[in-house]
């Protein structure tokens, strides 16, 4: 999304470094391209995490290119945020083109080389598309919300992080009026992401510690 403005800080490039260090083997020894998903809530740190594991993938000379969810939306932001006002059950799964993403993904899987991919302009509100040649990239990593669900994925990561935990984050980001509305709003998201985490391969924990699912306590 064109017009995203990431603060990322310390806490945020440990939970990628950790993480790099649990995937780098299998990246390495992948023989085609590798498909990491980054998930959670508003606010949660998605897309400074997702940021910082390309920088550090990037560091070890491996090219990483995201896919951010907020390209996907049927209808760009500010718009969206007027849906949801006429009505709060479009909040979901549905506001996002989560089948376009998989079908690029699956495409660029089977060896497609360029892809005409949409691109959000945030000041304008409005949904463009730029193409991308994917060829030189062995990683790709989708970021978002939803990703999880998305089936093309060699490993995903979800930050466990709920409503109270990102409240911080979501002042600072200043995105969003912070009222009772949003509040309503992050509850569905939150009751539809928390049955994410069970698919996890790794946790991000509240402290932004890195873990394998099998070794994540909660």
């Amino acid at each position: 999304m064109r017009g995203d403005v990431l603060i990322i800080g310390d806490h945020h490039k440990k939970a990628a470094q950790q993480s790099v260090r649990i995937m780098l083997d299998d990246i390495l020894e992948s023989d085609g391209k590798y498909v990491i998903t980054v998930a959670g809530e508003s606010g949660a740190g998605k897309s400074e995490i997702a940021a910082s594991i390309a920088n550090k993938l990037e560091s070890e000379g491996i090219k990483t290119f995201i896919f951010q969810q907020d390209d996907y939306f049927v209808y760009p932001p500010k718009t969206n945020a007027e849906v949801r006002k006429q009505d709060i059950h479009h909040v979901g799964l549905g506001e996002v083109k989560l089948g376009l993403m998989d079908e690029e993904i699956s495409a660029i899987l089977s060896g497609v080389e360029e892809i005409e991919k949409p691109l959000v302009i945030f000041g304008e509100d409005r949904i463009s598309s730029e193409v991308i040649d994917f060829s030189p990239y062995k990683v790709l990593i989708a970021e978002g919300t939803y990703t999880t669900v998305l089936k093309h994925a060699n490993c995903r990561i979800f930050i466990d992080r709920n409503l109270d935990d990102t409240r911080a984050a979501r002042s600072e980001r200043a995105r969003e009026e912070q009222d009772e509305f949003l509040e309503k709003i992050l509850m569905i998201e939150h009751n539809i992401i928390s049955k994410h985490k069970e698919k996890a391969d790794i946790i991000i924990t509240k402290e932004y510690d890195a873990v394998r699912k099998e070794d994540y306590g909660s």
